[in-house]
């Protein structure tokens, strides 16, 4: 039986859309375990940084399941966390050099990204393109 998308669906985990899916979670896992960490044992160094860290993971993870999930309502909701992905690593890595106080440690956002080699500021503009491509072919 050949495997055709139904309506509801955008197959944003198919194809190179698999790797997006993998390295979002892998990604969100580390996020979410540096920021755990951050907020257990240093969270009066800087909690607004690690606060951050901990959204980012959050942001992380519902991209992940969207992308994998792959319906309609799904892709949606992995675009608009892209999209706040993107604003928020923007924000969170100019905010590192103007307030250096305030991130004394690396988080995921911090520096761009740097602690993390950049991917998280060029892993959103390679989402919201990947999710707006299929969601292009699926209509």
């Amino acid at each position: 039986m050949p495997d055709t998308p139904s309506a509801t669906e955008t197959h944003s985990a198919r194809g190179p859309g698999r790797i997006l899916v993998a390295v979002y979670g892998v990604l969100a896992l580390a996020a979410t375990g540096r920021s755990i960490l951050q907020i257990v044992e240093y969270f009066d160094r800087a909690r607004l940084a690690y606060v951050l860290s901990a959204l980012a993971a959050v942001i992380y993870i519902v991209a992940t399941i969207g992308m994998a999930r792959g319906d309609r309502r799904s892709t949606r909701i992995a675009l608009l966390a892209c999209t706040v992905e993107l604003v928020g690593v923007l924000v969170v890595g100019a905010l590192s050099y103007a307030v250096p106080s305030a991130f004394p440690d690396k988080t995921v956002w911090s520096h761009f990204g740097s602690g993390y080699g950049y991917v998280p500021l060029f892993l959103p503009m390679l989402g919201i393109w990947w999710l707006n491509r299929v969601r292009t072919s699926a209509a």
